[in-house]
């Protein structure tokens, strides 16, 4: 499992290659899969440089045959291709005009590189390392009634709408002229097009998701349960059912009442241990102001003191180097890093206390 300092300090790495843009189609990105022959791929970048003498515009020509030529010397160093694969980028990351700074970078990922790619581009490919360290869980949400529902997902701590749709069923009282019993298998009939409506999105959006852990169906009354036990959902999608739980709305605020319902399914996730984390901050905060402390100076001064138990920071409230020095003196003083996010109610909460404090371990005069 990746520790979130190694997390903290890819996603660095990641923004320093999102920071540089070249002037042409001049930066290099290369990934390459474990087990991949360093050599080969060293002789398909010089046969890449033969083929950079046809590039139209020279400068942008000899840009690339410089990077090459820095990458391949430098893939001779790393002689082999380490366990999970490598990532390896080399361009011109000058911002000014008329001056050259030729850069190498390179990693080997958190995941094993699940593709073997060469690219050259005015900014370098991050995307495959960017979604190595989300490694977030996903679970399908389904908030459902027989008048409207909503599908969405939890990515991580984050609630996302997938679709939202309102059904054709006639309301429960019937028009005139109409049996009661014809009104009914109106009703039932409109009810049954309406969840195959539903259960067509939710196939459509999960079923080749691998990362999916499981679905979580709510709504009032029994329809949802007429939906999760009816034949809409195919055998793979039934299969991945978490639970079925009551909920009032069936609109995006459905979904998260449903997140909240759904605790005791959900208590391994990263949205119940960021809610737990900082419920126990807020509680702390609440008993005895002296056990915690916020905001950045108070916070790197409980932590050069040792007195930091657990640093919570939330994502985004500091800047790289700022969240590097807070790293550094937690690794120093052995305090448990919680690096958090404002999609909780809690984590906006924090976020509005600067987005930076600790539980301490002894009291301290802040």
């Amino acid at each position: 499992m990746v520790s979130l300092t190694d997390k903290i300090k890819l996603k660095k790495f990641i923004n320093n290659l999102k920071s540089t843009r070249g002037r042409h189609t001049e930066l290099i990105s290369v990934y390459l899969p474990a087990g991949s022959d360093l050599t080969k791929m060293i002789q398909t970048l010089s046969d890449e440089q033969g083929t950079a003498t046809n590039i139209k515009d020279k400068n942008t020509g000899k840009s690339v045959q410089q990077a090459l030529e820095r990458m391949i010397r430098t893939m001779r160093v790393i002689d082999k291709t380490p366990e999970n694969g490598l990532a390896i980028f080399s361009g011109n990351v000058s911002q000014k005009d008329n001056v050259q700074d030729f850069q190498v970078f390179w990693v080997e990922p958190p995941e094993p590189v699940p593709l073997k790619l060469y690219r050259c581009e005015q900014r370098f490919v991050t995307a495959p390392l960017e979604e190595m360290n989300a490694n977030e869980s996903t679970y399908a949400l389904i908030a459902v009634d027989k008048g409207e529902a909503t599908v969405g997902m939890l990515v991580g701590s984050s609630i996302k709408v997938v679709k939202n749709m309102n059904s054709t069923v006639p309301g429960k009282f019937k028009a005139g002229g109409q049996s009661a019993q014809r009104f009914a298998r109106i009703r039932e009939g409109a009810a049954v097009d309406f969840y195959k409506r539903v259960a067509d999105v939710v196939i459509q959006e999960f079923t080749y998701m691998k990362d999916l852990k499981g679905i979580i169906i709510g709504g009032p009354g029994t329809t949802k349960n007429n939906f999760a036990d009816g034949n809409y959902l195919n055998e793979q999608m039934k299969d991945k059912i978490l639970g079925i739980k009551d909920i009032t709305y069936t609109n995006a605020y459905g979904l998260k009442e449903l997140v909240d319902v759904a605790a005791d399914l959900l208590s391994d996730t990263e949205v119940m241990e960021e809610r737990k984390a900082l419920q126990k901050f807020f509680n702390t905060l609440g008993k005895n102001t002296n056990m915690v402390v916020y905001g950045m100076a108070n916070t790197l001064n409980a932590l050069n003191m040792g007195a930091i138990e657990d640093l919570i920071v939330i994502d985004g409230c500091c800047s790289d180097a700022e969240l590097e020095k807070l790293v550094e003196l937690q690794e120093e003083t052995r305090a448990n890093l919680k690096l958090l996010t404002d999609k909780t109610p809690e984590g906006v909460q924090m976020k509005g206390l600067t987005g930076i404090g600790g539980i301490l371990r002894y009291p301290i005069d802040n």
